[in-house]
């Protein structure tokens, strides 16, 4: 698939990963770009969009679907980085945690796939991580790898209408998101944006946009191959 010309909406756009999802989408000729997010940002490009959006909201969502009908290809982009513990972390952290990085991209994905439907099928991406694959304390991987099991699932249930599903794989990349994180290797945003992109347009159904994610990926294979592709 080809974003030459094709309106493309992306969630959490005003962070780091997002700032570079629109972009380069825009680079590659997307004709519009949905830019939603919980803050303001300033966009210089009439191409771009502002939605004010929080994925964890219904009526947002509804609203998000009704205003961006034309939309070809949604970015489950937004995540927070959640509770650090599932035995003491408050309860409403875990939560929430799981509705901003699951549940979020699931009712964005229910609301938009009639959109997507209506305009030909079009594209879903989902940004997982390389914690979708690795057990960790806290809320976050766990999450990641609850979102990482909903992609696969909704990869079939959306064939049908033809609409492309691709999880994206990565680990740490230099966003406001892990800035406090300071003795870690970190990828650069623009090159983990433009492998995901390269996978959506070779259409791949997954992203695996760094080494780290490579690595423990090779160590799935054996576990993977035969169960997931039905």
């Amino acid at each position: 698939m080809s974003l030459a010309n094709r309106v493309v909406l992306v969630t959490g756009a005003a962070g780091g990963l997002g700032q570079q999802f629109v972009a380069q989408s825009l680079a590659r000729g997307a004709a519009k770009v949905y830019a939603a997010a919980r803050r303001d940002h300033a966009w210089d490009d009439p191409r771009i969009v502002p939605l004010r959006l929080d994925v964890t909201d219904p009526g947002e969502i509804a609203a998000a679907a009704a205003a961006a009908s034309d939309t070809d290809v949604l970015i489950n982009n937004a995540g927070v980085g959640g509770a650090e513990s599932l035995l003491t972390s408050p309860e409403e952290e875990i939560r929430a945690t799981f509705e901003a990085n699951v549940f979020g991209p699931l009712l964005l994905v229910r609301a938009f796939a009639p959109v997507l439907a209506g305009n030909g099928g079009g594209a879903v991406v989902d940004v997982h991580s390389v914690l979708s694959w690795l057990a960790r304390p806290g809320a976050y991987a766990a999450s990641k790898t609850a979102l990482w099991g909903m992609t696969n699932a909704l990869r079939l249930e959306l064939a049908e209408q033809k609409t492309q599903v691709v999880g994206a794989h990565l680990g740490y990349a230099d966003t406001p998101l892990i800035a406090h994180l300071t003795d870690v290797a970190k990828s650069d945003p623009a090159v983990i944006v433009g492998r995901i992109l390269d996978a959506l347009e070779d259409g791949q159904d997954e992203a695996i946009a760094d080494d780290i994610s490579v690595q423990v990926k090779s160590g799935l294979a054996g576990l993977t191959t035969g169960v997931l592709p039905q």
